[in-house]
């Protein structure tokens, strides 16, 4: 199954008659989903990709994993322990207020959001100030990402939360649009909220420019 054929089930996932003992009283309706599809030839840009990377650098980000509970592997044959998923993630805003929904993007080939999908929720964690090497070790695939990092689970999802986080952001997935080589991924908020701490201990961990960066106010 490609990556287009993954996001179309997790939309057929949230149109099933699955049910949730946490799911709202009132279902919050998406709008028709187009069809999921890469950026035809005709509509590229005459823009160099090296040059798209070094201007939109410019701007700057905060850094967040997204992290899923473990999903069964639907594929065939015998597979790897059930074990979370997550990623390293710059592409993330909040999207609505009313209903509450936040947004994140990742790229069509990412491995890991075919299993976030097949689990249907996630979590945003916002990383910290001194988190940058936690930031590395979700933006590298083909190892076991949460070995010795701590984490508990999402009041709602059940979605790892990552111990230091400077906040958390439980979510179903809402909707997936396509987005050229990225998908879009839409999230329904079921909880959130920040670990308590002090303003200096809980400033954000920024990226601009290729570089890990902080956070200074007078």
């Amino acid at each position: 199954m490609g990556h287009a054929g993954m996001a179309a089930a997790a939309v057929r996932y949230l149109r099933s008659d699955r049910t949730r003992a946490t799911a709202p009283s009132r279902p919050v309706e998406a709008l028709p989903r187009p069809e999921l599809r890469c950026v035809r030839e005709g509509e590229r840009a005459p823009v160099d990709q090296a040059e798209f990377r070094r201007v939109l650098g410019s701007f700057a980000t905060g850094v967040t994993v997204i992290t899923a509970p473990p999903a069964p592997d639907t594929t065939p044959g015998p597979g790897p322990a059930l074990r979370p998923a997550g990623f390293a993630c710059q592409s993330f805003s909040s999207l609505s207020l009313d209903p509450p929904l936040v947004v994140f993007m990742v790229g069509r080939t990412s491995t890991t959001w075919p299993r976030i999908a097949r689990a249907g929720v996630f979590c945003v964690n916002v990383l910290g100030a001194d988190q940058g090497e936690l930031c590395r070790r979700f933006a590298v695939s083909g190892s076991d990402k949460f070995a010795g990092v701590a984490h508990d689970p999402a009041p709602v999802t059940g979605s790892p939360r990552l111990a230091g986080a400077a906040a958390w952001i439980d979510c179903a997935i809402h909707a997936v649009h396509p987005g050229g080589d990225h998908l879009i991924v839409v999230g329904r908020v079921e909880a959130l909220g920040t670990p308590g701490m002090d303003a200096a201990a809980s400033a954000p961990l920024l990226f601009h420019r290729g570089r890990f960066g902080g956070f200074t106010s007078d």
